[in-house]
């Protein structure tokens, strides 16, 4: 019995001498000298081809089981841009451009009833906040999960699949993230008793880009950088539509940035505390978050050190599904300085980096993304824009907003993306009533009210 146990002991330490030694050899040592191996990218074309192997199968086995069912199922996910109901991209103004300006015409109330109806069958805004449609099933559990029924071979790769994630991936993840965790902290700690100067900023910005570098080989996915030379330059702002907030390790993963953002406590708090020994991050009690006065000031002395990092900011101020841009809040755009505009867009074949933070925890959307194949995304560095001459802060912010959705092929919508959580402010109400009133008056006063 005592031989056995031994032999066990030395199995188990054998496992474990073999589990570091590729941990240090295929992970640690390329981060941190940030040297791919290229092994994320063959798992991401080995995936690539299983899931177009996946999608051949569901085709044929709709068609050798002539399931109706299933095959509207699948005609209804293969186009996941049209909606319910086929929606007018006119203005108020273009469609009441036939009426008679300066009068009331009775036919008008149609239109507005049209638009109700058609918020109320499927608005433009909520379903931003859901996770995006899949033209095909990627063998995880988002789409319907009876597709994996249609063959015994795809079953079997659906099983095997979930054996390679949970099994073998997840394991490895969940012991990168602990060791990031507290690499993080205790790396910070040496750094930030450094004499401030050139030596701990080097040091500092080495920590920061290694760490990220580990957090995005956490979820075995590589990232395509376009455009390096109009990467964000020292003592500008860096703005970017936001998806997850992998976003910051992502573009930490480049290049260092400093983060403006709100004091946290708990687990993020700490590692809040251990970045600000070492970088200068512009951070704000919940109370002083509601200063936009203070807030504006603080970044504007970022910004005017030019050897300060560049300081990144979300404008939109929630996670949107990475399907469309909305509205950029307009204080990133008073302060003055280089914007440098950011486009991110992520595969959604390999996993659903979107975080629904009205449906999900942040422990809950770390262990979906752990599970997930993988985490893919593109990246554009566009051009640095500055605000032009009698332009002000909300035309700009719109100009940069139309860039970045341009560039990621996303939709741009003028809503706020508050409205995850809140109701439609007045304002806006006001603002589609004085555009109506300004179609039916003339000169300021209301025109001939008979109908037209």
């Amino acid at each position: 019995m005592e031989e056995n146990g031994e032999g066990y002991g030395l199995a188990q330490g054998k496992i474990l001498s073999i589990w570091t030694f590729l941990f240090v050899v295929l992970v640690l040592l390329p981060s941190l000298f940030r040297m791919p191996l290229g092994i994320s990218h063959f798992y991401v074309k080995v995936v690539i081809k299983v899931l177009e192997w996946a999608n051949l199968q569901i085709e044929e086995g709709v068609k050798k089981q002539k399931a109706l069912a299933l095959e509207n199922l699948i005609s209804t996910d293969s186009f996941p841009h049209a909606g319910i109901i086929q929606k007018g991209e006119t203005s108020m103004e273009e469609d009441l451009v036939g009426q008679c300006r300066g009068c009331f015409n009775l036919a008008d109330v149609m239109y507005f009833f049209k638009k109700g109806c058609e918020a109320v069958a499927e608005d433009e805004v909520t379903h931003r906040f859901s996770s995006e449609k899949l033209v095909s099933w990627n063998l995880l559990s988002r789409t319907n999960a009876n597709f994996h029924r249609v063959s015994w071979q795809l079953s079997l790769v659906w099983v095997i699949g979930i054996l390679i994630r949970y099994c073998l991936l997840v394991p490895f993840r969940v012991c990168l993230a602990v060791f990031i965790f507290f690499f993080l902290v205790f790396a910070n700690t040496i750094v930030g008793q450094f004499p401030n100067g050139r030596i701990k900023c080097w040091l500092s910005n080495q920590v920061q880009m290694m760490c990220a570098t580990l957090s995005v080989r956490c979820v075995s996915g590589p990232v395509y950088f376009h455009n390096r030379e109009n990467r964000p330059q020292k003592g500008g702002i860096c703005v970017a539509n936001h998806t997850s907030p992998l976003d910051v390790l992502i573009l930490a993963t480049d290049g260092c940035y400093s983060l403006v953002g709100q004091v946290h406590g708990g687990l993020l708090g700490l590692i809040q505390k251990s970045c600000m020994q070492t970088s200068q991050h512009v951070l704000f009690e919940r109370s002083e978050m509601k200063d936009r006065h203070l807030v504006r000031k603080k970044i504007r002395e970022h910004i005017a050190d030019k050897a300060k990092l560049p300081i990144l900011i979300f404008p939109e101020g929630t996670c949107i599904n990475n399907t469309s841009v909305m509205m950029f809040k307009k204080g990133s755009f008073e302060v003055g300085g280089t914007i440098h505009p950011v486009a991110i867009k992520y595969d959604p074949r390999f996993g659903d980096a979107f975080w629904d933070s009205t449906k999900y925890s942040m422990m809950t959307y770390i262990f979906n993304l752990l599970t997930s194949w993988a985490v893919v995304c593109n990246v554009w560095y566009l051009p640095p824009m500055v605000k032009e001459e009698e332009e002000d802060a909300v035309h700009f912010a719109n100009r940069v907003k139309a860039v970045i959705a341009a560039r990621g092929g996303m939709s741009v919508l003028p809503w706020d993306g508050g409205l995850k959580r809140k109701k439609v402010k007045e304002s806006f109400k006001e603002e589609q009533q004085k555009k109506y009133c300004q179609i039916v008056t003339e000169n300021g006063a209301v025109g001939n009210r008979n109908v037209c």
